[in-house]
Protein backbone atom coordinates (compact mmCIF):
# COMPACT_ATOMS: atom_id res chain seq x y z
CA UNK A 1 0.00 0.00 0.00
CA UNK A 2 1.33 3.41 -0.95
CA UNK A 3 1.87 6.00 1.76
CA UNK A 4 -0.87 8.68 1.66
CA UNK A 5 1.62 11.53 2.16
CA UNK A 6 3.77 10.27 -0.69
CA UNK A 7 0.69 9.99 -2.94
CA UNK A 8 -0.36 13.56 -2.16
CA UNK A 9 2.91 15.31 -3.01
CA UNK A 10 2.70 17.53 -6.08
CA UNK A 11 5.60 15.80 -7.80
CA UNK A 12 4.15 12.32 -7.30
CA UNK A 13 0.66 13.33 -8.47
CA UNK A 14 2.15 14.98 -11.58
CA UNK A 15 4.16 11.81 -12.29
CA UNK A 16 1.06 9.62 -11.92
CA UNK A 17 -0.97 11.89 -14.20
CA UNK A 18 1.80 11.82 -16.85
CA UNK A 19 1.64 7.99 -16.76
CA UNK A 20 -2.13 8.28 -17.29
CA UNK A 21 -1.59 10.39 -20.43
CA UNK A 22 -1.71 13.94 -19.07
CA UNK A 23 1.52 14.83 -20.85
CA UNK A 24 1.05 18.48 -21.85
CA UNK A 25 1.75 21.44 -19.61
CA UNK A 26 -0.68 24.33 -20.07
CA UNK A 27 -0.81 28.05 -19.37
CA UNK A 28 -3.51 30.68 -19.97
CA UNK A 29 -2.58 33.12 -22.72
CA UNK A 30 -3.21 36.86 -22.67
CA UNK A 31 -6.16 36.39 -25.04
CA UNK A 32 -7.87 34.07 -22.49
CA UNK A 33 -7.13 30.75 -24.17
CA UNK A 34 -5.57 27.62 -22.74
CA UNK A 35 -2.23 27.12 -24.48
CA UNK A 36 0.29 24.29 -24.47
CA UNK A 37 3.68 25.44 -23.18
CA UNK A 38 5.15 24.47 -26.54
CA UNK A 39 2.76 27.09 -27.95
CA UNK A 40 1.56 24.99 -30.86
CA UNK A 41 -2.07 24.59 -29.71
CA UNK A 42 -4.62 26.82 -28.00
CA UNK A 43 -8.12 26.07 -26.72
CA UNK A 44 -11.21 28.11 -25.89
CA UNK A 45 -13.31 27.56 -22.76
CA UNK A 46 -15.72 25.43 -24.81
CA UNK A 47 -12.89 23.06 -25.82
CA UNK A 48 -11.68 22.33 -22.27
CA UNK A 49 -12.88 20.04 -19.50
CA UNK A 50 -11.50 19.79 -15.96
CA UNK A 51 -11.18 16.07 -15.25
CA UNK A 52 -9.80 16.31 -11.72
CA UNK A 53 -7.96 18.65 -9.36
CA UNK A 54 -5.64 18.29 -6.39
CA UNK A 55 -4.87 20.79 -3.60
CA UNK A 56 -1.52 20.90 -1.82
CA UNK A 57 -0.29 22.72 1.28
CA UNK A 58 3.30 23.71 1.80
CA UNK A 59 5.10 21.55 4.34
CA UNK A 60 6.43 24.49 6.35
CA UNK A 61 3.99 27.27 5.48
CA UNK A 62 0.22 26.88 4.95
CA UNK A 63 0.37 29.98 2.71
CA UNK A 64 2.29 27.88 0.16
CA UNK A 65 -0.87 26.25 -1.15
CA UNK A 66 -1.25 25.22 -4.75
CA UNK A 67 -3.79 23.46 -6.91
CA UNK A 68 -3.13 21.15 -9.86
CA UNK A 69 -5.79 20.61 -12.53
CA UNK A 70 -5.96 17.60 -14.86
CA UNK A 71 -7.35 18.93 -18.16
CA UNK A 72 -8.73 17.23 -21.27
CA UNK A 73 -9.41 19.09 -24.52
CA UNK A 74 -11.90 18.19 -27.24
CA UNK A 75 -9.13 17.05 -29.60
CA UNK A 76 -7.93 14.50 -27.02
CA UNK A 77 -4.98 16.55 -25.74
CA UNK A 78 -4.53 15.95 -22.02
CA UNK A 79 -2.33 17.80 -19.58
CA UNK A 80 -2.06 19.79 -16.40
CA UNK A 81 -2.02 23.37 -15.20
CA UNK A 82 -1.16 24.51 -11.70
CA UNK A 83 -1.85 27.67 -9.77
CA UNK A 84 -1.30 29.08 -6.32
CA UNK A 85 -4.34 28.84 -4.13
CA UNK A 86 -5.75 31.86 -2.34
CA UNK A 87 -4.34 35.39 -2.43
CA UNK A 88 -1.30 34.44 -4.53
CA UNK A 89 -3.34 32.86 -7.33
CA UNK A 90 -2.85 33.90 -10.95
CA UNK A 91 -6.13 35.67 -11.71
CA UNK A 92 -6.02 34.76 -15.43
CA UNK A 93 -5.85 31.04 -14.66
CA UNK A 94 -8.60 31.35 -12.04
CA UNK A 95 -10.91 33.27 -14.39
CA UNK A 96 -10.39 30.83 -17.29
CA UNK A 97 -10.97 27.73 -15.16
CA UNK A 98 -14.03 29.29 -13.48
CA UNK A 99 -15.53 29.77 -16.96
CA UNK A 100 -14.79 26.11 -17.73
CA UNK A 101 -16.46 25.04 -14.47
CA UNK A 102 -19.48 27.28 -15.11
CA UNK A 103 -19.84 25.87 -18.63
CA UNK A 104 -20.11 22.38 -17.14
CA UNK A 105 -22.75 23.51 -14.66
CA UNK A 106 -24.92 24.92 -17.45
CA UNK A 107 -25.27 21.60 -19.29
CA UNK A 108 -28.84 20.38 -19.59
CA UNK A 109 -28.73 17.14 -17.63
CA UNK A 110 -32.38 16.29 -18.36
CA UNK A 111 -31.40 15.00 -21.83
CA UNK A 112 -29.56 12.04 -20.29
Amino acid sequence: MQDKEEERSLINVEARLKKEGYTQDFRVSEDNRLQTLTGDKTYSVEEVQIVDFFRFEGETNPDDMSILYAIECTDGTRGTISNSYGPYADQNIDAFLKEVEDKGKNLDKSDK
